[in-house]
């Protein structure tokens, strides 16, 4: 229903809508500026926002329980645009679960990022003080990356708070606190005590710059123009025959174990069982048949080299093979029989080898190649695929967790990523846990000091070690600490991440208000990419250590791309700063224009345009809320009256009515840009552009009293409730004209009012048939402006339209109807002759005449027309001849060829408009 006096059956939080000011009198209203400052407003509200805790989560409310966790930025890291569109959604779905009458906790923090974090240090410390970690010791530079983190890692936080998000920041948590690191190292212990956790020795990606183990998500593929090496391989006992051999690493040959071929390749199943001899250091290795070389690639021959490629090692582990390591940990080449080449630094390496086969009449060719390599993401160096002793994890309750996401229990948006995650979690393998960093959790194993060198080396560890007493696992150090010599790896950061939707609301083995509360968590919004790196290893920490999903629903955002396609990053100059697009635009400008262009499930275009557009629409609904400030002061919606509301104020509360519903649909798919195209469309078009312009005569007092009574209660019966709708995508601007048009009081929050459960305004008030009307009246007024425009007459406002219809309810309606076609009347005449030539438009309300005498030269206007006609035929016939010509269809790219049919079509559709202007002059 629309704004009244608060039955007294209304729930408290629609009372709050209805709430009165001193004396019974509705609050008055604070003057509007004449232009919107977006920056101080959203300063303004942000700090009132925290100041009155309108973020916490309270976990004592009686009400149902909303909850979210944010994916903890890096510690390191800076706003960018994937994080306002991440964050503008988690924040969208909070406002709105408020707004819902849910106790919301949107739970905030960051993470270590141990990497990054250890980089970015140590690069500070090289740049400034001359030094490396390791001149500092662990110890020392520990603590200069904890204040680091101190002094800058809240800079994103900050951000965040910039972009309006609504986050309990009393809550704010950090992988590394003291009791997160406990439920780290428990997690660790419990798993290894099941023997989910072992050690052994693997093939890893590994950063020769970092000197560490990498997840394949800090691996970034990179195309590459690198060169193919053809060499040949003389085979043992036949002097001549060689076996020819393509490679892109001629540097680790002297890792070559043995040479594989297709078992059924003819060209080399003679040679199978045989051997050929290695240039450097000289060796006679197998020939091997696998299935897994491709018959196609190259020549067909694959070296085997197992200590440094995936493939080989698997390859060679088959085939029971020797490794052989030819590389130290930082990419140098380690091979003392082969001075020339040891030492080296790979690349260096790999050209010196190319020039060692050349001397030997060994390089056959080299060809420019086109490939995929892995690189560091925070190195930027290609990675080392390499043989390291690792800890690995066992996955926990796998079948649980994909059979959750297979029923629906837990629910993915889009849903074509439960396919992918199916396919990941049918091929899961086991899970590198350690890191070769000082910064992170270090893991929770010690060893006995007089056996620490053995066990180091040790191929495993397991149960037996830790009853021997020989190890030590658990959250806390042994006892006589002094005789234990700790691990030196860490964790992978995502083992701490993994355990984040429980971890940030308890501490080890506690079950508190906060988890019965908020626990499982109800939404998880993050990017497709680390799917398998958080989303699906969350879901399994979930069951395993809670017993039950993490979340309920998973939308994964899109990737935001330029207008070219290609992804927004700083090197390539194309992604822009989101604090100089809030001081520009404001933060509400941005978080709307950006929800605009982000459909589901396809990826974002970004167009600064929209952004430009999103501050556009505030400045709109600033200034048609300063429009009816200036109507004078005192809300009017409790005088809303079915009977005396004129049929543009039933019109326009109907699709009010309709907006509402569909934003409320829409929520539920999570298609957040189609609830701001709902918003856009809804107040710009039906209220602005045409509910607003059919009142204005109305508003002068052009009529009579109680029009424009109706009309104003009409503005203000759909203002607060569009304020409402609108305010998760724009909370700053909606809160500051919640309070300056007296909707509510100082004091109070429009954040923290509940959406009112209502009946259907229009339908409360009796339509009268108000819609069909109107629209027959839009429709009508549409063919005027039309017609205007055609005859140069747009902004002319002596032209008079007459109507020829048989409606005889429109003559009460006809000067609403001048007014919107801007002319100086309407005339309805049910027996109007026209005379010849006068142009007509054909509408549902019958026909509309435009008399052009006194308004145009009849004769200048047919020449003018017959100009342009003349001018659009040779435009016409250009294009036939194009399509008409095969060569140019069959060769011109296709998108060509449609552009020109497209242009066909809309000149030929200019041709017969102005044949029809042309006979209507007669």
């Amino acid at each position: 229903m629309p704004l009244a006096a608060p039955p007294k059956e209304r729930s408290s939080g629609e009372r709050l809508l209805y709430k009165k000011g001193a004396r019974g009198k509705y609050p008055r209203m604070s003057e509007l500026s004449k232009a919107y400052a977006p920056v101080e407003v959203e300063r303004k509200w942000y700090a009132r926002w925290l100041e009155a805790g309108c973020f916490r989560g309270e976990e004592s409310a009686e009400e149902e329980g909303f909850s979210i966790v944010i994916p903890p930025p890096n510690v390191t890291g800076i706003l960018h645009m994937g994080h306002v569109l991440n964050n503008t959604i988690q924040d969208i779905l909070a406002r709105r679960a408020r707004q819902e009458g849910k106790a919301v906790l949107w739970l905030p923090g960051t993470d270590h990022a141990g990497i990054a974090t250890q980089t970015r240090v140590e690069k500070e410390l090289r740049k400034t003080e001359k030094v490396t970690r390791r001149d500092l010791g662990r110890e020392k530079f520990l603590e200069r990356v904890w204040a680091w983190k101190e002094e800058y890692g809240g800079i994103i936080i900050q951000q965040l708070k910039r972009l309006g998000c609504s986050c309990d920041w009393e809550r704010e948590r950090f992988t590394m606190d003291e009791d997160y690191s406990r439920w780290v190292a428990k997690v660790f212990t419990d798993l290894f005590e099941q023997g989910l956790i072992y050690r052994g020795k693997r093939m890893v990606n590994w950063c020769p710059v970092s000197l560490t183990a990498l997840s394949d998500e800090e691996v970034i593929m990179k195309p590459q123009r690198s060169q193919l090496y053809t060499m040949k391989y003389e085979v043992v006992g036949q002097p001549g025959r060689f076996l020819e051999i393509a490679t892109t690493r001629p540097e680790t040959l002297m890792g070559d174990v043995a040479v594989a071929v297709h078992p059924e390749d003819e060209r080399y199943a003679s040679l199978i069982g045989q051997k050929v001899r290695r240039p450097f250091p000289a060796a006679e290795i197998p020939v091997i048949g696998d299935e897994y070389v491709d018959q196609e690639f190259g020549t067909g021959a694959l070296k085997i080299t197992p200590a440094h490629d995936p493939a080989d090692f698997d390859i060679g582990t088959r085939h029971d093979l020797e490794i052989i390591d030819v590389l130290h940990p930082d990419g140098k080449i380690h091979c003392p029989e082969v001075p020339e080449l040891d030492g080296l630094d790979r690349f260096a390496a790999r050209k010196k080898a190319a020039e060692m086969l050349e001397e030997r009449d060994a390089l056959l060719r080299v060809e420019e190649y086109d490939n995929n390599v892995g690189f560091s993401e925070r190195a930027d160096v290609p990675i080392e695929p390499r043989l390291s002793m690792q800890w690995f994890l066992r996955y926990p309750c796998v079948e649980e967790s994909a059979e959750a996401v297979a029923s629906g229990a837990i629910a993915f948006r889009p849903a074509r990523w439960a396919k992918t995650f199916a396919h990941w979690m049918e091929n899961i393998q086991d899970w590198c846990i350690s890191r070769q960093l000082w910064w992170g959790h270090q893991i929770p194993v010690w060893y006995r000091a007089d056996q620490a060198a053995a066990l180091r080396e040790a191929e495993s560890l397991d149960l037996k070690d830790l009853e021997a007493g020989v190890i030590h696992v658990g959250i806390d150090p042994p006892e006589n600490e002094g005789e234990w010599v700790r691990d030196e790896d860490v964790l992978d950061t995502w083992f701490s991440s993994w355990l984040w939707p429980f971890a940030t609301m308890a501490r080890v083995d506690q079950e508190n208000e906060t988890l019965k509360k908020f626990y499982p968590t109800s939404d998880l919004v993050t990017g497709p990419d680390i799917l398998f790196f958080w989303v699906a290893r969350m879901i399994m920490a979930g069951f395993r250590f809670r017993g039950e999903k993490p979340f309920a629903n998973v939308f994964f955002t899109s990737l935001i791309r330029d207008q070219k396609g290609r992804k927004l990053s700083k090197s390539l100059g194309n992604s822009p700063d989101p604090l100089l697009l809030m001081e520009e635009y404001g933060s509400d400008g941005l978080r709307f224009g950006l929800m605009r262009i982000a459909p589901v499930g396809t990826d974002v275009r970004y167009d600064e345009k929209q952004i430009e557009e999103g501050r556009n629409f505030a400045n709109k609904l600033w200034n048609a809320c300063r429009y009816r400030q200036m109507q004078g002061d005192g809300l009017m919606a409790d005088r809303l009256d079915a009977a005396l509301c004129p049929i543009y104020g039933l019109d326009v509360l109907a699709k009010l009515d309709a907006m509402e519903q569909a934003v409320a649909a829409a929520y539920q798919e999570y298609r957040f840009n189609e609830i701001a195209a709902q918003l856009y469309e809804f107040f710009w078009s039906e209220f602005c552009d045409w509910y607003l312009e059919s009142i204005k005569e109305d508003l002068r007092g052009a009529g009579e009293a109680a029009r424009r009574e109706q009309a104003l209660a009409v503005i203000d019966t759909v203002l607060p409730r569009f304020l409402m709708q609108l305010h998760p995508f724009m909370p700053h601007v909606t809160e500051e004209l919640w309070l300056l048009l007296g909707f509510g009081q100082e004091g109070e929050f429009l954040m923290r009012r509940c959406l009112p459960q209502k009946e259907k305004a229009a339908a409360a008030l009796g339509e009268r048939g108000a819609q069909a009307r109107v629209a027959k009246i839009y429709g009508a007024v549409r063919q005027a402006r039309h017609l205007k425009a055609e005859y140069h007459l747009a902004s002319n406002r002596e032209v008079r339209f007459v109507l020829k219809t048989e409606e005889d309810w429109i003559a009460g309606e006809s000067a609403v109807l001048a007014s919107l076609a801007q002319s100086q009347a309407v005339v309805v005449d049910p027996t109007y002759q026209a005379e010849r030539g006068t142009p007509v438009a054909v509408t549902d309300l019958g026909e509309l005449f435009l008399p052009l005498e006194g308004l145009v030269d009849l004769e200048a206007e047919r020449e003018r027309l017959s100009k342009e006609l003349k001018k659009t035929e040779i435009e016409v016939k250009k294009c036939q001849g194009k399509l008409g010509n095969a060569s140019f269809v069959d060769r011109a790219p296709a998108e060509v060829v449609e552009q020109e049919r497209a242009r066909l079509a809309d000149w030929e559709d200019k041709r017969q408009r102005l044949q029809e202007q042309l006979a209507s002059l007669g």
